[in-house]
């Protein structure tokens, strides 16, 4: 039961590769069948962010496809730093299963 907790807590976004600050991250939802199967690894993310801060769209650039949904839903709540203009960032989601 331990074990099965630690895997929530592994699932950890990754850096963002831009000018813009993140605010504010939000863990992604480990999908249950790729915990069952034991799938895991990095979903990189390209996200366009509106001038406000949120994330306005999301789209997978490369990834398991098992995780990219849950990378992609994640991604698109969270926030950063207001800026004067729209801009397109790409982040690193790293899935990790508890050992």
């Amino acid at each position: 039961m331990a074990a099965l907790a630690l895997a929530f807590l592994c699932v950890l976004p990754s850096h963002a590769s831009t000018d813009r600050a993140i605010k504010q991250r939000v863990a992604p939802v480990y999908p249950e069948l790729a915990k069952r199967m034991k799938v895991s690894g990095l979903v990189r993310v390209s996200a366009t962010v509106a001038p406000d801060g949120t994330v306005s769209a999301t789209k997978v650039v490369s990834g398991n496809h098992m995780l990219s949904g849950a990378a992609e839903d994640a991604v698109h709540k969270w926030r950063f730093v207001p800026a004067d203009s729209e801009s397109t960032v790409e982040v690193d989601v790293n899935f990790a299963l508890a050992q």
